[in-house]
């Protein structure tokens, strides 16, 4: 139930961001700069790290949305089941599990030095700017759940039991494109 009295009781992110637009079309070229461009990490692994930081900090709305993000790019539903509870026993590359142990210490240890789990990322053969890049999305997505639980949004059943062709529409478009559409950000396909 939204927060805010002039939105829909059932908001969505695209009624928050239409009617506070301000620093709106900046966000999501930072979404796109972190989850859609070149990387070492593949779109998936970096959905995957939205998608724990979200469930780690529970929040629902941004949990279902790259949860679904990840999926359309090729994480299997079945990673989910045991992701929070432990990663080292998801069916995910050995390689993404100090990354996400990385995430989830800067989740619930905000100022505190993750030194351990920064070493144990550099170890398992990702590159500084793979690491930065990380710790970028991490800092994104605690940003981002802050947002939609103090807006008061919940997901809608398209994230909860996404249809295969809401899966396909997702792996077309970028956050960028999605704002585009709604008049929030600059029409970028041409």
């Amino acid at each position: 139930m939204s927060n805010f009295p002039s939105l829909p009781e059932e908001a969505h992110l695209s009624d928050v961001f239409q009617r506070f637009p301000k620093g709106v079309g900046p966000l999501l070229a930072l979404h796109d700069a972190l989850l859609r461009s070149p990387s070492q990490f593949s779109i998936a692994e970096r959905e995957l790290i939205a998608a724990f930081v979200s469930g780690t900090n529970a929040c629902a709305f941004c949990y279902g949305a790259h949860t679904l993000m990840a999926r359309a790019f090729g994480i299997e539903a079945e990673v989910f089941e045991t992701l929070l509870e432990d990663p080292a026993a998801a069916p995910i590359d050995a390689k993404m599990v100090p990354v996400l142990l990385l995430a989830r210490a800067l989740t619930r240890n905000a100022g505190q030095s993750p030194a351990r789990e920064t070493r144990a990322v550099l170890e398992a053969g990702w590159s500084e700017e793979s690491l930065f890049e990380a710790i970028s999305i991490v800092a994104l997505y605690n940003y981002m759940n802050r947002l939609v639980e103090g807006a008061g949004l919940v997901p809608g059943p398209e994230y909860l039991e996404p249809a295969p062709e809401h899966l396909e529409a997702r792996r077309g478009s970028t956050y960028t494109q999605w704002g585009a559409g709604l008049g929030l950000a600059p029409d970028e396909t041409g």
